[in-house]
């Protein structure tokens, strides 16, 4: 088992990770019944993709050393109204390390690849910024 979810009531849920025991707690948006004072469960997929791919970045930089250590990823989800769902995810990754053109060409291939993204439905468009510093 990965994850335990508890419904809370009010339209919040909590997710236990069984293995750290580690707690996310997710809330319905305001623009569909709910208080919005936590991620929603939509947020946390846009969230995924980022985290994912800066995970898969971060192990292929390790291999070929190169520090990513403080790069951001700033995730903005866009909702469809019908059906509702998600249609958009727009990434832009704010990239630290000083590496050469090949490097950062595979880095950002590697991103591409990553899990999440590749089992994201094909219909949500997914945008995607890497910026180098």
């Amino acid at each position: 088992m990965t994850s335990k979810v508890t419904y809370l009531g009010d339209l919040r849920t909590s997710s236990i990770h069984v293995q750290s025991g580690t707690e996310i707690v997710s809330d319905a948006p305001v623009d569909n019944n709910g208080k919005g004072e936590a991620f929603s469960p939509t947020d946390t997929v846009a969230n995924a993709l980022a985290s994912c791919m800066m995970t898969v970045m971060g192990i292929k930089a390790r291999d070929i050393e190169v520090d990513l250590k403080g790069s951001t990823a700033e995730v903005t989800k866009v909702m469809n109204a019908e059906p509702r769902r998600i249609g958009t995810i727009v990434v832009t990754f704010e990239m630290v390390g000083t590496t050469d053109q090949k490097n950062k060409t595979i880095l950002e291939r590697t991103a591409m690849t990553c899990p999440v993204f590749l089992s994201l439905n094909t219909e949500i468009e997914k945008q995607i910024t890497f910026n180098w510093k």
